[in-house]
């Protein structure tokens, strides 16, 4: 048996308050990064509990019953969260996307999709406001979601075979529960729905082509993520990653496709439609094929920690400015310095295998700032 190494540092407290410049300015929108890139997209993680133990995000062995989750005295409020979602907005944030842990775990969570969704852009625009879910509970807040504001959900769904996704999941949560939730969010409203399949392999590789034949001609857009080396919980390996080419050349060979231009700038998915007119799907290759120089999202931890990177290794402690006696232009020029000083670029330097890489930290796990 092969032994995994894990890591004790508590990534949680890797973190650093931000400095609240001198002189202050107001926020113009315009707001660009080292490498020019602009702040556009804000991943809010509502909770870091999730009720699935996914192998490749909460592995049983780490996030077990003696697991330490943060008390919910720590978590940002819903209040804090809207407040601090305003600040983004007015630097130029036009989408929001709510995640985990799993969001749906979070009580009352419509409430705060409700206050989210009565933000408006400078210009008077509604937000692009979305939700990843593992669908366990979808079924049962598709409509109150709705009625909330919001606009679509993304859903993790990782094999169609109930055994494979058993495994994945690692709960003995049945696939058709999951099919139940999208069919249910798709009724109300909340679409175009995405799916998301991680692939692993020798874990579920074998339901590439059973999931691609089953979404075609649907309404649903199927998405192939490839395995990441997000956190040091999951004891990633490069020889379990099936690359996106190798994954669309097996899609091709039985239901032709053709590729199609993004929709917008920094859209992590490559798009490619069927040939015969039965739908889309989307390959995000983010390690074989970086995409770094588009990225423009910036990712809210649970309790106030902003990330400015997926493979992070501390975040900016947000939390400590929001409850004390910072006013909301102290915190925006705080947000806009952390923004200008930004240069991530983990996942190109990692492609790249150059010098550049730095040495190798302890990375904020993806269940605790959503993927």
């Amino acid at each position: 048996m092969t032994e995994k190494f894990i890591p004790l540092t508590d990534y949680r407290s890797l973190n650093s308050v931000p400095e609240i410049p001198s002189v202050l300015e107001a926020p113009n929108g315009l707001l660009r990064d080292t490498l020019a890139r602009p702040l556009h997209d804000l991943r809010i993680s509502v909770t870091d509990h999730c009720n699935f133990r996914c192998v490749y995000c909460m592995p049983k062995e780490v996030f077990d019953k003696d697991y330490a989750f943060l008390p919910h005295s720590a978590l940002l409020s819903f209040e804090e969260i809207t407040r601090l979602a305003k600040i983004f907005i007015e630097h130029g944030v036009e989408k929001i996307r709510l995640t985990g842990g799993e969001p749906l775990l979070r009580k009352n969570i419509e409430r705060l999709v409700g206050m989210l969704s009565s933000l408006r852009t400078p210009a008077g625009r509604e937000l692009d406001l979305t939700l990843t879910t593992n669908g366990s509970l979808l079924a049962k807040k598709a409509r109150l979601l709705k009625d909330a504001g919001l606009k679509r959900v993304t859903v993790s769904l990782d094999a169609l075979d109930d055994a494979v996704f058993k495994r994945m999941n690692d709960v003995d949560f049945p696939v058709t529960d999951v099919l139940a939730g999208i069919d249910a969010a798709h009724q109300v409203g909340l679409g175009p729905i995405k799916i998301n399949m991680v692939v692993k392999r020798g874990m579920n590789e074998q339901e590439i082509l059973p999931m691609a034949r089953h979404f075609k001609d649907s309404p649903y857009i199927l998405r192939f993520i490839e395995y990441m080396d997000v956190g040091a919980s999951n004891g990633w390996k490069m020889d379990e990653v099936i690359p996106s080419a190798e994954i669309m050349r097996r899609i091709d060979a039985e239901l032709p496709l053709q590729q199609l231009a993004p929709n917008s700038v920094g859209e992590t998915a490559g798009r490619w439609r069927y040939q015969d007119g039965g739908g889309e799907i989307g390959l995000i290759s983010s390690v074989t094929q970086a995409f770094c120089h588009d990225c423009n999202r910036a990712r809210l931890s649970t309790e106030g920690k902003i990330y400015t990177c997926l493979f992070a290794g501390s975040g900016h402690d947000f939390r400590e400015l929001l409850r004390g006696n910072c006013s909301d232009s102290e915190i925006s020029n705080a947000v806009a310095q952390i923004w200008r000083a930004r240069g991530d670029r983990y996942s190109e330097l990692r492609s790249a295998n150059t010098s550049d890489l730095p040495p190798a930290t302890r990375k904020v796990e993806m269940s605790y700032i959503g993927g």
